[in-house]
Protein backbone atom coordinates (compact mmCIF):
# COMPACT_ATOMS: atom_id res chain seq x y z
CA UNK A 1 0.00 0.00 0.00
CA UNK A 2 3.17 2.51 1.13
CA UNK A 3 5.03 1.41 -2.46
CA UNK A 4 1.89 2.39 -4.51
CA UNK A 5 1.02 5.26 -2.81
CA UNK A 6 5.17 6.38 -3.21
CA UNK A 7 4.93 5.45 -6.86
CA UNK A 8 1.82 7.35 -7.43
CA UNK A 9 3.60 10.54 -5.82
CA UNK A 10 6.40 9.76 -8.13
CA UNK A 11 4.50 9.83 -11.34
CA UNK A 12 2.83 13.16 -10.15
CA UNK A 13 5.98 14.70 -9.29
CA UNK A 14 7.26 14.05 -12.46
CA UNK A 15 4.10 15.36 -14.63
CA UNK A 16 4.13 18.70 -12.45
CA UNK A 17 7.91 18.83 -13.42
CA UNK A 18 7.56 18.84 -16.81
CA UNK A 19 4.70 21.21 -16.37
CA UNK A 20 6.61 22.92 -14.94
CA UNK A 21 9.68 23.09 -17.36
CA UNK A 22 6.89 24.03 -19.98
CA UNK A 23 6.06 26.84 -18.51
CA UNK A 24 9.20 28.10 -17.98
CA UNK A 25 10.16 27.41 -21.86
CA UNK A 26 7.13 28.98 -23.19
CA UNK A 27 8.24 31.66 -21.19
CA UNK A 28 11.60 32.08 -22.24
CA UNK A 29 10.71 32.04 -25.67
CA UNK A 30 8.02 34.72 -25.38
CA UNK A 31 10.38 37.16 -23.76
CA UNK A 32 13.10 36.02 -26.36
CA UNK A 33 10.83 37.27 -28.89
CA UNK A 34 9.83 40.23 -27.91
CA UNK A 35 13.09 41.66 -26.73
CA UNK A 36 14.26 40.89 -30.51
CA UNK A 37 11.39 41.91 -31.97
CA UNK A 38 12.31 45.36 -30.04
CA UNK A 39 9.45 46.46 -28.09
CA UNK A 40 5.94 44.84 -25.72
CA UNK A 41 2.82 45.38 -28.15
CA UNK A 42 1.17 47.19 -25.73
CA UNK A 43 0.45 51.38 -26.62
CA UNK A 44 3.08 53.03 -29.00
CA UNK A 45 3.03 56.44 -29.80
CA UNK A 46 3.19 57.14 -33.27
CA UNK A 47 4.42 60.59 -33.51
CA UNK A 48 4.04 62.92 -36.31
CA UNK A 49 2.89 61.11 -39.56
CA UNK A 50 2.42 64.01 -41.92
CA UNK A 51 0.95 63.46 -45.48
CA UNK A 52 1.88 65.41 -48.41
CA UNK A 53 -0.43 65.07 -51.49
CA UNK A 54 1.13 65.77 -55.12
CA UNK A 55 -1.09 64.86 -57.85
CA UNK A 56 -1.00 65.92 -61.27
CA UNK A 57 -3.61 69.02 -61.64
CA UNK A 58 -5.85 70.69 -59.24
CA UNK A 59 -7.84 67.93 -57.75
CA UNK A 60 -10.68 67.18 -54.81
CA UNK A 61 -9.22 64.24 -52.57
CA UNK A 62 -9.91 62.87 -49.67
CA UNK A 63 -8.11 60.90 -46.82
CA UNK A 64 -9.15 58.54 -44.63
CA UNK A 65 -7.07 57.01 -41.75
CA UNK A 66 -7.90 53.05 -40.86
CA UNK A 67 -5.82 52.88 -37.66
CA UNK A 68 -5.90 49.75 -35.00
CA UNK A 69 -6.00 52.06 -32.19
CA UNK A 70 -6.76 55.58 -31.39
CA UNK A 71 -6.33 58.95 -33.20
CA UNK A 72 -4.68 61.91 -31.23
CA UNK A 73 -4.00 65.17 -32.32
CA UNK A 74 -4.64 66.01 -35.76
CA UNK A 75 -4.42 69.28 -38.04
CA UNK A 76 -6.51 70.49 -39.82
CA UNK A 77 -8.88 69.00 -37.74
CA UNK A 78 -10.22 64.90 -39.03
CA UNK A 79 -13.55 64.19 -39.11
CA UNK A 80 -14.27 61.36 -40.48
CA UNK A 81 -11.85 61.94 -43.06
CA UNK A 82 -9.78 64.82 -44.32
CA UNK A 83 -11.43 66.81 -47.67
CA UNK A 84 -9.20 68.87 -49.46
CA UNK A 85 -8.23 70.50 -52.82
CA UNK A 86 -4.60 69.63 -53.81
CA UNK A 87 -2.46 71.34 -56.19
CA UNK A 88 0.84 70.11 -57.72
CA UNK A 89 3.10 71.47 -56.14
CA UNK A 90 1.48 69.91 -52.82
CA UNK A 91 -0.29 73.33 -51.27
CA UNK A 92 -3.68 72.27 -49.85
CA UNK A 93 -6.91 73.82 -49.15
CA UNK A 94 -8.93 72.50 -46.41
CA UNK A 95 -12.77 72.15 -47.90
CA UNK A 96 -13.96 72.70 -43.83
CA UNK A 97 -12.44 76.09 -43.10
CA UNK A 98 -10.72 77.47 -46.33
CA UNK A 99 -7.26 77.70 -45.10
CA UNK A 100 -4.06 76.81 -46.85
CA UNK A 101 -1.75 73.60 -45.51
CA UNK A 102 1.12 72.31 -46.60
CA UNK A 103 0.46 68.41 -45.18
CA UNK A 104 -2.16 66.42 -43.27
CA UNK A 105 -0.85 65.80 -39.63
CA UNK A 106 -2.13 63.16 -37.38
CA UNK A 107 -0.76 61.32 -34.29
CA UNK A 108 -2.05 58.50 -32.44
CA UNK A 109 -1.48 55.15 -30.10
CA UNK A 110 -1.35 51.95 -31.47
CA UNK A 111 -0.70 48.12 -30.18
CA UNK A 112 2.19 47.56 -32.40
CA UNK A 113 5.46 44.89 -32.30
CA UNK A 114 8.06 46.77 -34.47
CA UNK A 115 10.47 44.94 -36.14
CA UNK A 116 13.85 45.65 -35.07
CA UNK A 117 15.72 42.96 -35.94
CA UNK A 118 16.92 44.56 -38.81
CA UNK A 119 18.46 47.92 -39.62
CA UNK A 120 21.26 50.55 -38.75
CA UNK A 121 23.73 51.76 -35.83
CA UNK A 122 23.92 54.48 -35.36
CA UNK A 123 25.85 57.07 -33.20
CA UNK A 124 24.06 59.72 -31.86
CA UNK A 125 26.36 62.48 -33.57
CA UNK A 126 26.27 60.95 -36.73
CA UNK A 127 21.85 61.31 -36.99
CA UNK A 128 22.04 64.09 -39.34
CA UNK A 129 23.94 62.99 -41.84
CA UNK A 130 22.30 59.11 -41.69
CA UNK A 131 19.28 60.76 -42.20
CA UNK A 132 19.94 62.84 -44.97
CA UNK A 133 21.27 60.18 -47.12
CA UNK A 134 19.07 57.42 -46.76
CA UNK A 135 15.88 59.60 -46.50
CA UNK A 136 17.14 61.49 -50.00
CA UNK A 137 18.01 57.94 -51.42
CA UNK A 138 14.43 56.51 -49.94
CA UNK A 139 12.81 58.63 -52.29
CA UNK A 140 11.98 61.89 -50.05
CA UNK A 141 12.60 65.52 -51.12
CA UNK A 142 14.10 68.04 -49.56
CA UNK A 143 11.39 70.24 -48.06
CA UNK A 144 10.09 66.85 -47.22
CA UNK A 145 13.27 65.55 -45.35
CA UNK A 146 14.31 68.53 -43.72
CA UNK A 147 10.89 68.64 -42.07
CA UNK A 148 11.75 65.04 -40.77
CA UNK A 149 15.09 65.54 -39.24
CA UNK A 150 14.17 69.01 -37.90
CA UNK A 151 11.62 67.07 -35.45
CA UNK A 152 13.30 63.64 -34.81
CA UNK A 153 17.39 64.71 -34.98
CA UNK A 154 16.82 66.78 -31.28
CA UNK A 155 16.09 63.86 -29.49
CA UNK A 156 17.93 60.98 -31.22
CA UNK A 157 21.20 63.01 -30.96
CA UNK A 158 21.10 62.77 -27.10
CA UNK A 159 21.42 59.15 -27.34
CA UNK A 160 25.05 57.96 -27.54
CA UNK A 161 24.02 55.13 -30.01
CA UNK A 162 20.18 54.00 -32.16
CA UNK A 163 19.03 51.50 -33.84
CA UNK A 164 17.20 52.61 -36.57
CA UNK A 165 14.74 50.32 -38.49
CA UNK A 166 12.27 51.74 -41.32
CA UNK A 167 9.30 49.48 -40.51
CA UNK A 168 7.27 48.09 -43.75
CA UNK A 169 4.05 46.07 -43.06
CA UNK A 170 4.62 46.47 -39.26
CA UNK A 171 3.22 49.70 -39.74
CA UNK A 172 1.16 50.09 -43.11
CA UNK A 173 -0.62 47.04 -42.13
CA UNK A 174 -1.67 49.00 -38.76
CA UNK A 175 -1.67 52.50 -39.60
CA UNK A 176 -3.97 52.54 -43.20
CA UNK A 177 -4.90 55.05 -45.23
CA UNK A 178 -7.59 55.51 -47.68
CA UNK A 179 -7.00 57.74 -50.35
CA UNK A 180 -9.69 58.62 -53.06
CA UNK A 181 -8.84 59.19 -56.12
CA UNK A 182 -6.57 56.05 -55.54
CA UNK A 183 -2.79 57.22 -55.78
CA UNK A 184 -0.63 56.51 -59.11
CA UNK A 185 2.00 55.97 -56.31
CA UNK A 186 2.52 55.97 -52.43
CA UNK A 187 5.64 56.47 -50.08
CA UNK A 188 5.42 55.58 -46.69
CA UNK A 189 8.49 56.34 -44.46
CA UNK A 190 7.96 55.31 -40.60
CA UNK A 191 11.28 55.36 -38.50
CA UNK A 192 11.43 53.64 -35.36
CA UNK A 193 14.54 53.89 -33.40
CA UNK A 194 15.85 52.62 -30.27
CA UNK A 195 18.17 54.09 -27.84
CA UNK A 196 21.42 52.32 -27.15
CA UNK A 197 24.40 52.80 -24.53
CA UNK A 198 26.43 51.03 -27.13
CA UNK A 199 26.55 50.08 -30.28
CA UNK A 200 25.23 46.16 -31.14
CA UNK A 201 25.67 43.95 -34.08
CA UNK A 202 22.17 43.98 -36.43
CA UNK A 203 21.92 43.03 -40.02
CA UNK A 204 22.09 46.14 -42.23
CA UNK A 205 18.58 46.85 -43.37
CA UNK A 206 18.22 46.89 -47.52
CA UNK A 207 15.89 49.73 -48.15
CA UNK A 208 14.55 50.80 -51.77
CA UNK A 209 14.63 53.82 -53.45
CA UNK A 210 10.72 55.07 -54.59
CA UNK A 211 9.52 56.54 -57.88
CA UNK A 212 7.24 58.97 -57.94
CA UNK A 213 4.76 58.90 -60.69
CA UNK A 214 1.45 60.56 -61.40
CA UNK A 215 -0.41 61.64 -58.43
CA UNK A 216 2.05 60.39 -55.63
CA UNK A 217 1.87 60.50 -51.97
CA UNK A 218 4.37 60.52 -49.19
CA UNK A 219 3.66 60.36 -45.85
CA UNK A 220 6.47 60.11 -43.00
CA UNK A 221 6.32 59.47 -39.42
CA UNK A 222 8.02 57.41 -36.55
CA UNK A 223 8.41 56.01 -33.11
CA UNK A 224 10.73 55.40 -29.65
CA UNK A 225 11.15 52.05 -29.42
CA UNK A 226 12.15 50.75 -25.61
CA UNK A 227 12.23 47.08 -24.60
Amino acid sequence: MLMGVMLMLRFIGKKVLWAIICVLAVTIIIFTLLYFSGNDPAAVELAKPVIYLYPENETDIVVRIDLDGQLGFTYPAYDEGWYVTAYPDGKLINNADGREYSYLFWDGVGSIVFDMSIGFIVAGSDTVTFLQNKLEYIGLQPGEYNEFIVFWAPMMELNAYNLITFQESAYTDVARLEIFPTPDSMLRVFMTYMPLDKPMTVPEQVLKPFERTGFSVVEWGGAVVTR
